[in-house]
């Protein structure tokens, strides 16, 4: 499975869409399924696909697909 792949399930999963809604347009708040608890279901869905813990500001700062990929890249986690 490839990095993406992985990084669409944990939106799959986390929030019960379909793929044609994860796009990087998705964003918190814009569906009813990501509130805040769904935030932190995906936040331990993303910790568990990719091995790693996320710190604080960056579980604050993931507002959106975009910019999801933009913070894991300092994980050394290539989307």
């Amino acid at each position: 499975m490839t990095n993406l792949e992985k990084y669409r399930a944990a939106f799959k999963e986390a929030f019960e869409i379909n793929d044609d809604a994860i796009t990087d347009e998705l964003a918190y708040d814009t569906i009813p399924e990501w509130d805040s608890v769904g935030h932190m279901r995906l936040m331990a869905a993303l910790e568990e696909a990719f091995d790693i813990m996320l710190e604080t500001e960056d579980i604050l700062d993931f507002s959106s697909v975009a910019k999801g990929k933009e913070i894991l890249l300092k994980y050394d986690v290539t989307i």
